[in-house]
């Protein structure tokens, strides 16, 4: 229990998960669901990328001002603030995604959001650590873990879930179009419509031609021809002034049917253009072999609408997060009076952090852990959906959707609390080699199946996804852990913490920049193959870490 200045006990359960669960919200809003958000809403990928991109910037300096937060007022002062500031924001970004120029006005407001959520980052984890004693640190760091990577999954899922609804029951009726890879033989051009007439009194509705697609398999040297068109438009005029955007999707079947590269799948009519059909290009993969089929899905919903309404019920959710921890968070003995911040503050932090006994091999531990999980993570999504004729498993999204939020949602938990048992009774120093083990072996379930490819429902799917989220919950406890051990009891022990959480992202930042190409370069296979070369670096450094083996063990009654 934790003593409150008004002697009310506070269980770390109380406090702990919904604090974690908070940080990790707006992390994730702003990093990704910020793109789908741009994405759906007709911003091109170049300007949705930059500014997304750029983003990231405040976490990845927060210690420039985590000075500032460590000895102006309280970390709890902090957490309060930031919390409500942040709830409040989404709620403006929302009202304001309607208006013609929303772009920039949602990006100054996610800046906003990033720089409050990467000092309330600063301020959690500094209280953290002022209002446990070392053994619930250790053993709570796994549960800390786990919730904020909840938070990111839950902010994946839940507001596109949301905004996806109200698409569906808002605007026009949606309309399904069959797209089907065939034999060279059986494909037939088809030719554009005719503009459609105006009849008055006719309320307007998605003309689609034709009803179904077919693509020539293409087989180079004898049918090279790899493409087929489709026609949108709409029956009827939109009310003057009114613009009507319809989004063109995959719904299910076989994702080696695909829009051709140069299509967005969003399309705008009004009533200057609403009978002008606009071409859709459908392209077959070239390595498919055999006939198969795709389900897309043309909708008209309001989208501005359906985001207004997802960012809205996310701010009221963070405000009445932020008035439970008004109440619910202790008040630990580092509520002292605020000093002032000057150069020397800054210079004292810095030289504090850089001068500590193995510094060399902290930041290469630091930079490398996660190396090789860096880089996973950013092509796990895509290689579990990808189609397998490209060297994907060819999950559907609903496939893809329970995977994650059940069985990997439920071996998340179950490692990250497991890590944090183990740690509290058996150390770190006992454990570190263990855990470093659990969060990067799990990259060889990847790796067979990228091999194997076993069809969508088969267990080993699953059973690579099961380890690969315990592997992270349980693996990732050392990390946290090792980072606290290494910060101390440090005078500024909070900022010297956010410059150690600063540094992990960079080393998560960077190698998953380049991902991407590396993947593209070596195939899904290969790939899965150099990520496992890639989590050498990280656990060569640990023999160099210097841990106390006491460091997170309970200490007996009559241990001073």
């Amino acid at each position: 229990m934790t003593t409150t200045s008004q002697g009310v006990n506070r269980n770390p359960w109380a406090w702990i998960p919904t604090l974690y669960l908070y940080q990790g919200i707006p992390y994730s809003i702003v990093m990704t669901t910020s793109g789908l958000i741009y994405k759906t809403m007709g911003i091109s990928v170049a300007a949705l990328a930059f500014w997304t991109s750029l983003l990231y910037l405040p976490w990845a300096i927060k210690p420039l001002w985590s000075p500032y937060v460590e000895v102006v007022s309280t970390k709890r002062n902090w957490i309060i603030i930031t919390q409500l500031l942040l709830g409040f924001s989404f709620i403006v970004a929302g009202s304001v995604m309607p208006l013609t120029f929303f772009f920039p006005l949602t990006v100054a407001l996610f800046a906003f959001v990033a720089i409050s959520s990467a000092s309330h980052d600063i301020a959690a984890d500094g209280f953290y650590m002022h209002a446990l004693d070392q053994h619930k640190q250790a053993f709570f760091v796994g549960i800390r873990s786990t919730f904020y990577r909840i938070a990111m999954l839950t902010a994946m899922g839940a507001l596109p879930l949301i905004a996806g609804l109200i698409q569906e029951k808002t605007g026009l009726p949606p309309v399904t179009l069959q797209v089907k890879a065939v034999p060279a033989d059986q494909y037939l051009p088809d030719v554009a419509p005719e503009p459609a007439a105006a009849v008055s009194g006719r309320s307007a509705g998605i003309f689609l031609y034709p009803g179904e697609v077919r693509v020539p398999i293409f087989q180079k040297g004898i049918s090279e021809i790899d493409t087929a068109l489709a026609w949108i438009s709409l029956s009827a005029p939109p009310s003057p002034g009114e613009k009507i955007v319809l989004n063109l999707t995959h719904k299910s079947g076989s994702r080696d049917l695909k829009l051709a590269k140069n299509q967005s799948g969003r399309f705008e009519f009004t009533e200057a253009n609403w009978n002008k059909p606009v071409i859709v290009v459908f392209t077959v993969d070239h390595n498919l072999e055999r006939s198969a089929s795709a389900v897309y899905r043309i909708t008209a919903g309001n989208i501005a609408f359906s985001w207004t309404v997802s960012l809205g019920i996310l701010g009221v959710f963070l405000l009445l997060l932020g008035l439970y921890h008004k109440f619910m968070l202790p008040y630990p003995r580092e509520a002292k009076a605020a000093e002032s911040v000057n150069l020397r503050v800054y210079g004292d932090v810095f030289v504090s952090f850089f001068r500590k006994p193995g510094i060399i091999a902290a930041l290469l531990f630091f930079l490398l852990y996660r190396f090789g999980e860096s880089q996973s993570i950013k092509i796990a999504t895509p290689f579990l959906v990808d189609s397998r004729a490209s060297g994907g498993i060819g999950l559907t999204s609903a496939q893809y959707g329970i995977a994650y939020g059940t069985i990997g949602m439920l071996a998340l938990t179950v490692g990250g609390i497991l890590g944090g048992l183990c740690a509290a009774k058996y150390g770190l120093r006992k454990l570190i080699w263990l855990m470093a083990l659990s969060m990067n072996l799990p990259n060889l379930g990847l790796l067979y199946i990228a091999y194997t490819q076993p069809l969508p429902g088969d267990i080993a799917v699953y059973g690579a996804i099961i380890l690969e989220q315990f592997g992270y919950g349980f693996g990732f406890t050392a990390y946290m852990l090792y980072m606290l051990y290494f910060v101390g009891d440090s005078k500024y022990k909070t900022a010297e913490y956010a410059i150690g959480t600063s540094l992990m992202a960079l080393g998560m930042m960077l190698p998953g920049m380049m991902s991407g190409y590396v993947e593209e370069w070596l195939g899904y296979q290969h790939f899965f193959v150099y990520v496992m070369l890639c989590t050498l670096p990280g656990m060569l450094i640990i023999p160099f870490l210097k841990i106390d083996p006491a460091f997170g063990i309970k200490k007996v009654k009559n241990e001073k």
